[in-house]
């Protein structure tokens, strides 16, 4: 990953972790009734997500695209690792099979 994506995701993670901190200190102290907690919530969500909705997504699209990337290269990883697992199974086994065979 480049340092922008990781801006981007840093950025995003902690907006996002600033938006439910802010909105738990709300809730958590204000002598308010449930139903002014929940209309204050629904509010502070519907604004955030009015204002930073582009950056979140794409964060969020960026993440998942070095979540792909990441993937690929697990899955080829994983491929190689089996092959050669394989491959020296099968040099073992020839190997049992030519020892079997030598009659010196």
């Amino acid at each position: 990953m480049t340092d922008r994506n990781d801006s981007s995701i840093s950025f995003g993670v902690g907006l996002l972790a600033g938006v439910i901190g802010g909105i738990a200190a709300a809730v958590l102290l204000t002598p308010k009734s449930g139903k002014e907690n929940r209309e204050l919530i629904c509010n502070a969500v519907g604004d955030f997500l009015e204002k930073y909705s582009p950056e979140v997504c794409e964060a969020k699209n960026k993440a998942m695209e070095s979540l792909d990337i990441l993937k690929c290269k697990l899955e080829n990883k994983y491929r190689k690792v089996s092959e050669d697992i394989k491959a020296k199974q099968m040099a073992r086994a020839k190997e049992k099979e030519t020892e079997s065979y030598d009659f010196n």
